[in-house]
């Protein structure tokens, strides 16, 4: 599909784009360019184009404001020491987000498309990709996504939707760099339910997960951890992050997915500590066998990751009435945690296919 390009006549000038980025925190800033494309079922995918950044202008009516007939992705680019810049794993994303798309009643954009879109929007910013070195971890944060933007008031699909692509570049998710999380286990609040939306990257699973997130800062947590809807005892995911449980005998645990969302950085984890000689479970995974296993020293880390924050220790596990001890920073998760970030940037060789070259 031909892309039309409109260049900014007020593009962020090198000096204010060199603070930018000696600061540039997480999702604060923005490029100075924006790709959108647009669907109706008489045109299918049609008028794909860059502009520059600016506010939507978008009816009261909007189906999306109402429907919340709505998906997104999250996903990086990074500078590699040849000043290069790449992917990861985008094809995976654009899987994602047409399994996202179909249970949302949305329109499939094709996963070669989905990469090109992206492809071209940071082609169009790559000045805006930070270049990074050491422990500062500094990327271009990719966020696609797809709404209804049919002018309509009624429960159906929406015949106009728009997909969207935007960048930030960023920093480390967490201040303070690498340390362990604590986490407060809400036990008032659920997440997604069989059947539910679980799986897909859609904004209403993060919506209902925010009022947990208050309950944890209110406990003075940075994360919270849910259980599953049905009976409540077994553990599905935080609020933005997969879990992993390493066990003295060389297992790796995560939950099982159906109700959580298919990581791409969990599949990746998962990939690497099997090639590292772990065997790793998904399955179901319970409150108490993480109560009891830290008790007895056989769980010996906690980590949970994410395309955002990568690889994070989990250290205290408070609940209403208790609380487990924090762990120590964990070689597991820590290893991992390099060779992912390594593979990334470029500092290791992708010997999985993994990185996607741009420019």
């Amino acid at each position: 599909m031909q892309i039309s390009t409109t260049v900014s006549d007020h593009p962020v000038d090198d000096a204010r784009l060199a603070e930018i980025f000696a600061n540039p925190g997480f999702g604060t800033y923005f490029t100075d360019h924006m790709l959108t494309v647009e669907w109706t079922p008489d045109a299918g995918w049609h008028a794909a184009r860059i502009e520059p950044y600016a506010p939507l202008s978008i009816d009261p009516a909007a189906a999306v404001l109402h429907y919340a007939q709505e998906i997104f992705e999250g996903m990086k680019a990074y500078r590699h020491p040849d000043g290069s810049v790449w992917s990861f794993r985008p094809e995976a994303n654009a899987a994602r987000m047409a399994r996202s798309a179909e249970r949302l009643a949305l329109p499939v954009l094709p996963e070669d498309e989905f990469v090109e879109y992206v492809d071209a929007l940071v082609r169009a910013d790559e000045r805006w990709v930070p270049t990074s070195e050491g422990a500062n971890e500094k990327s271009l944060y990719l966020r696609p996504f797809m709404f209804a933007s049919e002018t309509f008031l009624g429960v159906r699909p929406s015949q106009h939707v728009t997909f969207m692509v935007i960048a930030s570049p960023v920093g480390s998710y967490f201040k303070g760099g690498v340390k362990p999380v604590t986490i407060w286990l809400t036990e008032q609040y659920s997440r997604a339910g069989r059947g539910g939306m679980g799986a897909a990257k859609t904004g209403g699973n993060y919506a209902a997960s925010l009022v947990a997130q208050q309950e944890a800062s209110a406990h003075g947590c940075d994360q919270v951890v849910f259980l599953d809807s049905t009976e409540q005892k077994y553990v599905e995911e935080l609020g933005g992050m997969n879990l992993y449980f390493v066990h003295a005998d060389g297992r790796i645990v995560t939950p099982a997915t159906g109700t959580i969302l298919e990581g791409i950085t969990r599949a990746s984890i998962i990939t690497l500590a099997e090639k590292m000689g772990y065997t790793v479970e998904e399955r179901k995974f319970s409150i108490d066998e993480w109560k009891d296993g830290v008790a007895s020293g056989e769980i010996t880390e906690i980590f949970a990751c994410g395309t955002a924050a990568v690889v994070t220790p989990v250290g205290e596990l408070r609940w209403d009435g208790g609380s487990l001890p924090s762990a120590p920073v964990g070689e597991v998760a820590m290893e991992l945690r390099k060779q992912l970030v390594d593979i990334q940037y470029g500092r290791a060789d992708d010997g999985h296919g993994w990185m996607h070259k741009i420019c």
